[in-house]
């Protein structure tokens, strides 16, 4: 085996790492309405998670395959190992960073330039593989477009159906802005939070902070608009509370209270769960891409604190 291909390979295994510690760590968090290790949730339990980052680690780094069948392999392997939908926006999330490190058609250095190379590029026909993964998947409350319907085949380039989408969907939205949200406002504020507290703290800091700022596509799909913000606006109030704790442990007993209110009533804000995970995945980039010469190639600066943030769409 040449340096080269020792080097890639052991880039592909760290890669896969990052992302089996991502998801595993952001179940460690307690994430009102979602699935965790305090408690399971809408007909899912945290063993099938852990699962569905097993077995999706080998396909998503599968060397040679473009895209859209990257997403549609690390599907069907969930499917095949826990019979539900548990990841596809963990998935559609994190495997087009994937796919920017491991094509070596791209120089650059930059993960982020990279990233944004990579969604422009990509064809109809990995829009293809995209779309059958979502129907593979089948997420709830998945709906008809008038346009760029997954049920047909793609018309179109992949940024044109993601913006199509973006704004309804916060997934497209970040493929559509080249991940801004996640660059710009989640990742530096993870690493504020994680200054502050232990890690499972940061993590549940953070899926609030998303979830306030932006109403819950997964919510949105199944439980309507109001209902996406009326529960962003629930986030931001135990945000405020949560920050304003001496100790974050001592809220640990009115975050199970709302954990367990949002699942009552069928709420599960899963979007954000999926931009928790993806921002932890590229938090672990960021510490293993420097011995490869590579880096995020993002400027560190968010617009505003969370708490000064209104709810966007």
């Amino acid at each position: 085996m040449t340096d080269s291909r020792a080097r890639h390979e052991e880039l592909r295994s760290q890669i896969a790492t990052a992302y089996r510690q991502a998801c595993l760590c952001e179940l460690d968090a307690l994430k009102p309405g979602n699935v965790h290790r305090f408690s399971d949730g809408h007909r899912m339990t945290l063993e099938d998670f852990i699962t569905s980052a097993t077995v999706t680690a080998e396909p998503l780094t599968l060397p040679g395959l473009g895209l859209g069948e990257r997403i549609y392999r690390a599907v069907a392997a969930t499917r095949e190992a826990v019979g539900c939908n548990t990841n596809l926006g963990i998935l559609m999330l994190c495997a087009p960073l994937i796919q920017a490190l491991l094509e070596e058609s791209r120089p650059n250095n930059a993960l982020h330039d990279r990233l944004c190379h990579l969604l422009l590029k990509t064809d109809s026909d990995q829009v293809g593989w995209l779309f059958r993964a979502i129907q593979l998947a089948a997420p709830g409350g998945l709906g008809q477009s008038d346009k760029y319907d997954v049920a047909e085949a793609p018309r179109a380039s992949l940024i044109e159906v993601m913006e199509h989408a973006a704004e309804r969907d916060l997934v497209a939205r970040q493929y559509a802005t080249g991940f801004a949200d996640l660059f710009g406002f989640a990742l530096p504020l993870l690493h504020d939070y994680q200054a502050r507290w232990q890690n499972e703290w940061a993590i549940t800091a953070l899926f609030l902070s998303l979830l306030a700022r932006y109403p819950d596509s997964h919510i949105r799909r199944k439980n309507g608009l109001y209902k996406a913000v009326a529960t962003s606006l629930h986030g931001a109030e135990l945000l405020k509370e949560l920050e304003k704790a001496e100790l974050p442990e001592h809220y640990h007993l009115r975050l199970l209270q709302a954990d367990n209110e949002f699942k009552r009533e069928g709420i599960n804000p899963g979007t954000s769960a999926d931009l928790t995970v993806a921002t932890l995945f590229i938090s672990y980039l960021e510490q293993i891409l420097p011995a490869f010469g590579l880096n995020t190639g993002y400027t560190r600066v968010r617009d505003s604190r969370p708490e000064e943030v209104g709810i966007q769409s």
